[in-house]
C-alpha cells in the first residue's frame, strides 16, 4: 500500500495507492486536532504517505463510505456518536483513539460519576438539542481500539510515531510503568518531598515527564498506568503531608472513567 503494510490489516493493495484516512472528533475542544498541523516542517512529508480522505475539522463534505485507518478524538457522549465509532470500527482497519478524550475520556469524564443526575440539575427540561445522551466513556469503552496517542493535548511527534505503526506495521509495546521512573531518569526533583500533589505516581509514562520538568506537577493527562496502586498513592500522599481526598479530586480531572473502573475491578 504505497510501500505500507498496514500494521492493522493484511490486505494487499495496488503499490500506487495510499492508506485512506479519515480523522474525525467527537466531545472534546479539537485542540488534539489542531496539534496535528503543529509539525508544519514535516507535514508535507507525512501527508505524502497517505491519502486524505476527511478531516472534520477542515471540511464540511460528509465522511466517505470506505477508507483504512480511523483517527478518533473525543469522548463518546451521545447515542450518535456510540453509533459513529462503531461505524467507524467496521469500516476501519484500524483504529486510532486521538488525545485524552478519547483514550481516558477526558475532561467529558468527569461528569460521568452519577450522570444521570447531572441534567435536572441544570435544566428543568432536558433541550431537544442534547440529544440521547450516555454516560461520557473513552472510546476503547465502545470499540476495540489499536493504537492511542495520549497527552492532552497530544505530543505532534507522538502522533507521527503512532501513525507510522499503524501504516508500516511494529512490535513496540506499549508502555506500562508510571511517570515517577521517568522523573528518576531525568534527575528531577519529587514533589512529594515538597509536600505539593503530583499523580506521576499512577500515570502511565511516556510523554517524558515534560511538565515536571518544567517544573510544573503531573495532572495525569495520559491515564493510569496499567501498574498504577491507587491504594498505595493514597497512602504516599498521607506520608508526605498531601490530602488523600485531593489526590481523588486531582485524579477525577482527566481519569474519572478509569478511576470509577479501577474500584470497581
Amino acid at each position: 500500500m504505497g510501500g505500507t503494510n498496514m500494521g492493522c490489516g493484511n490486505d494487499e493493495r495496488q503499490a500506487r495507492d495510499l492508506p485512506r484516512v479519515v480523522v474525525v472528533g467527537l466531545a472534546s475542544c479539537f485542540g488534539c486536532q489542531l496539534q496535528i498541523t503543529n509539525v508544519e516542517e514535516h507535514l508535507t512529508d507525512v501527508l505524502g504517505q497517505i491519502d486524505l480522505r476527511y478531516w472534520q475539522l477542515a471540511s464540511s463534505e460528509p465522511m466517505p463510505e470506505e477508507f483504512d485507518v480511523a483517527v478518533i478524538e473525543g469522548a463518546v457522549t451521545t447515542e450518535e456518536s456510540e453509533a459513529t465509532v462503531r461505524k467507524l470500527r467496521e469500516r476501519a482497519k484500524c483504529v486510532i483513539a486521538l488525545g485524552a478524550c478519547a483514550a481516558t475520556a477526558g475532561i467529558p469524564g468527569i461528569a460521568s460519576r452519577n450522570f444521570f443526575k447531572r441534567p435536572s440539575q441544570v435544566y428543568k427540561d432536558v433541550p431537544a438539542a442534547c440529544g440521547s445522551m450516555v454516560v461520557p466513556r473513552p472510546v476503547g469503552a465502545v470499540i476495540d481500539v489499536d493504537y492511542t496517542v495520549r497527552c492532552c493535548p497530544i505530543d505532534t511527534m507522538d502522533f507521527i510515531d503512532v501513525l507510522q505503526r499503524a501504516l508500516y506495521g511494529s512490535n513496540k509495546f506499549d508502555r506500562t510503568g508510571t511517570m515517577c521512573g521517568q522523573c528518576k531518569r531525568n534527575g528531577t526533583d519529587c514533589f512529594f518531598d515538597q509536600g505539593q500533589l503530583c499523580l506521576g505516581l499512577v500515570t502511565v509514562a511516556g510523554c517524558g515527564a515534560k511538565c515536571v520538568n518544567l517544573g510544573r506537577a503531573c495532572n495525569g493527562c495520559r491515564g493510569l498506568s496499567p501498574d498504577a496502586n491507587l491504594e498505595a498513592a493514597r497512602a504516599a500522599c498521607e506520608r508526605a503531608g498531601v490530602d488523600p481526598d485531593d489526590f481523588d479530586e486531582a485524579l477525577a480531572l482527566f481519569n474519572q472513567v478509569e478511576r470509577v473502573q479501577s474500584a470497581r475491578e
